[in-house]
């Protein structure tokens, strides 16, 4: 079974009931910058828009199905992100940075949002 992953700027050991996990490493680490905006691009490229250094975790634990649900307001391919339905032990991988070409512009922002 692989492995999943969370991202965030915060430091953690416990990761909260409703919080979001994936099977992706990389968009896990996006997420990581805290984006207000993650584009999935056409090539496979995650771009965003988010500016804080932040911790790449994997989950610790086993998972069972009832232990996740598909996250209803994802806006990223399906099965991309899952909501926990309980707290989860997490085990730091490493540091993460944002990568300039991976940021979006704000005139990138400014096309997407319409």
């Amino acid at each position: 079974m692989s492995a999943w992953y969370h991202g965030s700027p915060l430091v953690l050991d416990l990761l909260a009931c409703g919080s979001t996990i994936t099977r992706n490493r990389d968009l896990a680490r996006v997420f990581s910058h805290r984006p207000a905006i993650v584009s999935w691009e056409d090539d496979g490229r995650l771009r965003h828009n988010g500016r804080l250094p932040g911790y790449l975790y994997l989950i610790a634990e086993q998972l069972d199905p009832g232990d996740l649900q598909p996250h209803p307001r994802s806006s990223m391919p399906p099965g991309a992100e899952w909501l926990t339905q309980r707290p989860l032990r997490l085990a730091l991988l490493e540091p993460t940075t944002v990568y300039p070409q991976e940021f979006l512009s704000d005139e990138d922002v400014r096309a997407l949002m319409g």
